[in-house]
């Protein structure tokens, strides 16, 4: 395949657009959250009337003070240039529960509390001890029912998707979509394992995996990816890179997908035969390729569907939703995608929801292009999931021959 250069302006610059007041304000967030995340549960829980005892207000404090300090250390030791997996597991682990415990410290801090006094139960410390147990309760609760999500085998998720372009013999075709399994500090090799031996018994005509595979190195994950070779397809496997590979020597991945069998779509595409008909599968890199300053990456549809008979209807693999604008521009008629989780973590999702343009299923974008987005197959950072389950996707095309 020949790669093409990215194009630039006759002075050899990129023109750099003035920052708004959003995005400057935007570069304080890393600062800011953390200390919100911290004190706020901190304060309902401990400084809004309950009076506890004073050995019971210090040590419940100084814990919210060492999450505040810890957490941070911990997410740039284990994510940062040290790469330490017992670090990213600590700071991940504490990231999740206090997200949790700041989201619901926030709902029953004001709405527990408001019923409560307008059920006039008891006095303002019995509501705001009720109040902070309460806000525990559910906080725990959901912390362990999200860490038995996080690490189950994914259901099977099944959808019929129609095609209009689709010929009579594709019809029927299985495809089946794994994606973000984010391979990283908790060694997950079993889960792998036994994650590739369920995609064997959906008997696929394709397999596709839309990126995100680990967080690591090609050489550092490879244990737990390398079930990956497993897979059993019909007709192919595929794979394209999403965000994670090119924080993570994007090259590396894509070489140890070939070599586990897999064909890694990389602005190219393939033809599917089936019944005397034929279904172009086409990939490209994730967007964040165009800034890597990895030689011949970055996602160029045009370059992808060179070649392409324009009559035959074409399946896109695409890590980021954000991807289908260009998809729909060129009349693409299913992109597969993940990168979202889902939100992972309730509500998280409603700021997935401010950078891409779906959340997770199947929607209509344009006249012809559908997306399927996936909650992902594994999951990122925090080991939780709320709200957001796993899956693993089988999507039956249909032509529109078919009367079922």
């Amino acid at each position: 395949m020949t790669e093409t250069d990215d194009t630039r302006s006759a002075a050899g610059e990129v023109p750099v657009a003035p920052r708004s007041r959003l995005q400057r304000l935007m570069r304080y967030i890393p600062l800011v959250a953390p200390v919100l995340l911290w004190t706020v549960p901190c304060w309902v829980l401990l400084h809004t009337g309950q009076h506890w005892p004073l050995p019971v207000t210090l040590i419940g404090t100084t814990l919210f003070a060492l999450g505040l300090i810890g957490m941070p250390l911990a997410m740039v030791r284990g994510h940062g240039r040290r790469q330490q997996d017992a670090a990213a597991i600590v700071g991940d682990t504490l990231l999740g529960s206090i997200w949790v415990l700041f989201t619901w410290s926030v709902l029953f801090g004001v709405l527990l509390r408001l019923a409560l006094t307008v059920a006039g139960v008891g006095d303002g410390q019995d509501r705001a001890r009720t109040v902070t147990w309460a806000v525990v309760g559910v906080a725990a609760v959901l912390l362990a029912w999200g860490y038995a999500e996080a690490r189950r085998v994914p259901r099977v998720r099944r959808l019929d998707v129609r095609l209009p372009r689709l010929g009579a013999g594709l019809d029927g075709t299985r495809v089946v979509l794994i994606t973000d399994t984010h391979y990283g500090p908790l060694d997950r090799a079993r889960w792998s394992e036994r994650v590739c031996a369920t995609v064997n018994t959906l008997e696929a005509d394709l397999v596709c995996h839309t990126g995100d595979i680990a967080d690591g190195t090609a050489e550092r994950r490879r244990a737990q990816a390398a079930p990956l070779g497993t897979v059993r397809a019909t007709r192919a496997r595929v794979y394209v890179t999403g965000n994670h590979e090119y924080y993570s020597e994007a090259q590396g991945w894509v070489d140890l997908m070939h070599e586990l069998g897999w064909e890694p779509l990389r602005n190219r595409h393939v033809l599917l035969e089936r019944g005397g008909d034929t279904l172009v599968v086409a990939g490209v890199d994730d967007v964040t390729a165009e800034s890597s300053g990895l030689e011949g990456h970055g996602a160029r549809l045009a370059e992808a569907l060179d070649g392409a008979d324009s009559g035959l209807p074409v399946l896109l693999l695409a890590h980021q939703p954000t991807f289908v604008d260009r998809a729909a521009a060129h009349g693409i008629d299913l992109q597969l995608s993940g990168h979202t989780h889902g939100g992972q973590i309730w509500p998280f999702h409603y700021l997935v929801r401010l950078d891409q343009p779906a959340l997770a299923g199947l929607s209509r974008h344009g006249a012809r292009t559908l997306l399927y987005t996936s909650r992902g197959t594994g999951f990122w950072g925090p080991p939780f999931r709320v709200f957001a389950p796993s899956e693993i996707t089988l999507l039956v095309l249909r032509s529109p021959q078919h009367s079922g």
